[in-house]
């Protein structure tokens, strides 16, 4: 994974081997509101990682699970950051499943990175 910045205010260029897109601040912070800001695409890799646990465990269990749709928001205080994640299931479930799918959901690896102690080690690349 890179992220590149260049002449363009806060415009960042992401790739991942495969595919790129971009990141941005909103016009209100100086940015071009071109793409997501960081913030946005931290809570995406939840929602999504998220989403395709939840249809990964339903389709091995081989569960009634149509749809879903998790929504994120984020909050920071002195005291730390809140997460709040809502996710809402379609499909004939019974109330068993739904409440073993809200379990899993906490099992997704992004979760787990979250919600563990995170240690970021940052040096200088060679010019």
């Amino acid at each position: 994974m890179t992220a590149s910045i260049g002449n363009t205010d806060f415009q960042v260029r992401l790739k991942d081997g495969t595919h790129e897109w971009i990141a941005d601040e909103p016009a209100s912070l100086g940015g071009g509101d071109t793409g997501p800001e960081p913030a946005s695409l931290l809570l995406a890799s939840l929602g999504a990682c998220t989403s395709i646990t939840l249809k990964m465990y339903a389709k091995r269990k081989e569960w009634p699970l149509e749809s879903v749709h998790v929504e994120l928001s984020m909050k920071s205080t002195a005291e730390g950051t809140n997460i709040d994640r809502r996710i809402a299931l379609g499909g004939a479930l019974s109330d068993e499943q739904r409440e073993r799918l809200l379990q899993i959901a906490n099992a997704c690896p992004i979760h787990k990175v979250l919600s563990g102690a995170i240690h970021i080690a940052s040096d200088l690349a060679p010019q």
